[in-house]
């Protein structure tokens, strides 16, 4: 069970993110100003900001653990149960998000030092 703390390590370890606490205690990450990740103490899930291409296949694929975010689930913003996704699947989650949110040099900087720790048969193609 991945835990609404180590959803903050997860997006605090993204650069230029920071948490802003909002709505009678929710807690969200933000880049740039704008939120890539939100969650509330005492409640199984957070929301994600993903494409709705991404939330459609997320949402058919596993229905027990993706749906659609309240409000804002029409503009791809995924309901993610803690308690089903395994950390990994949500690191990769979270750092999407934060890539479709930073500004665009902070993502082309970031997958550089991602891809000088990767052998090269590894590295990303950037399309940035």
């Amino acid at each position: 069970m991945v835990t609404l703390d180590q959803v903050a390590q997860l997006a605090l370890a993204l650069p230029d993110t920071v948490e802003v606490p909002a709505w009678e205690g929710e807690r969200t990450w933000r880049t740039r100003n704008k939120i890539f990740v939100m969650g509330s103490p005492g409640y199984p899930h957070v929301t994600v900001k993903t494409s709705t291409e991404e939330q459609a296949e997320l949402t058919a694929a596993d229905p027990d653990t993706y749906a659609f975010a309240p409000y804002v689930g029409r503009f791809g913003w995924t309901r993610v149960t803690l308690s089903r996704v395994e950390r990994d699947e949500l690191r990769e989650l979270i750092v999407e998000a934060w890539r479709r949110t930073a500004a665009k040099k902070l993502v082309r900087q970031f997958d550089a030092d991602q891809d000088a720790d990767r052998p090269a048969g590894q590295r990303r193609t950037s399309t940035t």
